[in-house]
């Protein structure tokens, strides 16, 4: 089911036009019926994208008059997130009056994983997505849908609307996903999971407007230039971000390359990490603005 935002009546055009989009799921301005989901789970790293998507979305989900069914959720990657990311994204669900859940993976955090497996993770092989908060956020979908199974007495499959913050121009890759879609791997007889992209068409220059408009605090990492806020050190970052953050974060860029010399494997092929440690001592620092990287 669908609710127009705004605008008149539809033409025979439109009509015919949003049939089509509904083939390949929603795009910019379509929005579910969010009131016809038992919960409405949105990620949020504390990061712009999220924050941006969470003003836009919890508007739409107080008018849907079901925001007592709405889910903050932050995938706590402990050490290896920048200081106070956590407690940021706490602050912004209070500030929306929204059930606040911090999730982490029960077996330890990134560098633990790192270390256990003896390698990092690659572009390919993304164990930090999947391990860490994909697989996090499935075991809040179970949690959730016994818990409204077991108040409602009921054996129907409970219905979980999914929002993230992805953006198309972000990346290639992401700018080839589907706005609107449901997550196979995640539903099952017990839940039907949908994911949702509600700024999926946004520009990086809107979403700071958004978030400025907002007057919602962000991080302080993007006023020190850094163009993202997930790993201080992600394995996909260039130099100048992984320099900028090793300047800002040294103590965990050195716990860094501990593992690495522990393990015997690069941070990235053609780059260790404590190859960026010496710079940072040597005093380097980026040379203009830090460019974003793809996801």
């Amino acid at each position: 089911m669908m609710m127009r935002v705004a605008g008149d009546e539809p033409t025979i055009d439109e009509l015919m036009q949003a049939a089509n989009r509904r083939l390949a799921g929603l795009e910019a301005g379509d929005v579910p019926d969010l009131a016809s989901y038992d919960w409405i789970v949105a990620a949020s790293s504390a990061g712009k994208d999220s924050q941006a998507m969470l003003d836009v979305l919890v508007p739409l989900v107080r008018a849907a008059g079901c925001l007592d069914r709405m889910v903050i959720v932050h995938f706590d990657l402990g050490r290896v997130e920048w200081a106070g990311t956590a407690e940021l994204a706490e602050e912004q669900a209070k500030h929306y009056g929204v059930r606040f859940v911090k999730m982490s993976r029960p077996q330890g955090d990134l560098l633990d994983h790192v270390e256990k497996l003896r390698q990092w993770p690659t572009a390919s092989m993304r164990f930090c997505t999947s391990d860490h908060k994909r697989g996090q956020v499935y075991r809040l979908f179970t949690q959730l849908a016994l818990e409204t199974r077991s108040k409602r007495g009921s054996r129907r499959q409970v219905r979980i609307l999914n929002p993230m913050g992805i953006r198309a121009a972000e990346s290639p890759g992401r700018s080839k996903q589907i706005p609107f879609k449901t997550d196979a791997k995640a539903t099952n007889g017990k839940r039907h999971v949908d994911v949702w992209y509600p700024i999926f068409r946004w520009s990086t220059e809107d979403v700071w407007s958004r978030i400025r408009s907002s007057g919602v605090p962000h991080h302080r990492a993007y006023d020190l230039g850094m163009p993202r806020l997930s790993c201080c050190f992600c394995i996909l970052a260039p130099e100048s971000a992984l320099l900028l953050a090793g300047k800002h974060n040294r103590a965990l860029l050195d716990e860094y390359v501990a593992v690495e010399e522990r393990i015997g494997h690069k941070f990235k092929k053609h780059l260790t990490i404590a190859t960026i440690r010496d710079r940072v001592v040597a005093g380097e620092a980026p040379s203009g603005a830090v460019s974003s990287w793809c996801m």
